[in-house]
């Protein structure tokens, strides 16, 4: 894979899709913030589902720590873990009060440094919320990015580091969603529609299908 295919692999994603985002729904950086965290080894449209009455009530890490532990709770029981998120969700917003005036700080240290935050949520948080050209490698990002060949590595850190090297800093604010999006639904886990796939003939990926 070189940097003119992968100039033109960014620059076809980027006219498919101009402007792309997560799909988790949200009203602010702080509410971006719980969704994420709450989204691990969740869907997205399970997440919004659980939080779409809870939004509209809680906007500010106070407001959830006056819903308590046991309120939240009742909002996310159709969440995986989520007797351990919602401890996370309140231990977090406890901090955010006591050291950061109830804002969601803007540096991964501070963020990683919350329960239940680790480098993908903060990636996202700082990209999504606050404009930074991070990168949040989950397992779709992963597989994309090594079944493509645009930045292979043995784990989601070395994708991480390697994506940041090679792709063009034009792209670089909106890579993560494009590589996201292209992984949840065309380039699959188990067979990828390379046929329906905008990047199919800059794929380095053997075993393409026709569909």
């Amino acid at each position: 894979m070189n940097k003119i295919k992968r100039h033109e692999i960014f620059r076809r994603l980027q006219t498919e899709n101009p402007e792309p985002t997560t799909e988790l729904h949200y009203g602010n950086a702080f509410q971006l913030l719980i969704a994420v965290m709450l989204s691990a080894q969740s869907t997205d449209a399970g997440v919004n589902k659980a939080t779409a009455a809870l939004f509209e009530q809680i906007k500010t890490p106070q407001a959830m720590l006056e819903l308590g532990e046991a309120g939240l709770k009742k909002h996310i029981q159709t969440i995986g873990l989520f007797n351990t998120k919602a401890k996370n969700v309140i231990k977090t917003c406890e901090i955010l009060c006591e050291r950061h005036q109830g804002q969601v700080p803007q540096e991964r240290t501070a963020l990683e440094a919350l329960p239940g935050v680790g480098r993908k949520t903060a990636n996202v948080v700082l990209n999504t919320a606050f404009g930074q050209p991070t990168i949040a490698v989950d397992t779709h990002i992963f597989r994309v990015a090594n079944r493509t060949g645009i930045a292979p590595g043995k784990n989601v850190v070395e994708v991480e580091q390697k994506l940041l090297k090679v792709v063009p800093k034009e792209f670089l604010h909106d890579a993560h969603h494009w590589l996201i999006l292209l992984g949840r639904y065309t380039c699959i886990a188990r067979k990828p529609r390379c046929g329906s796939c905008v990047i199919e003939d800059l794929c380095d990926y053997k075993h393409k299908t026709e569909t």
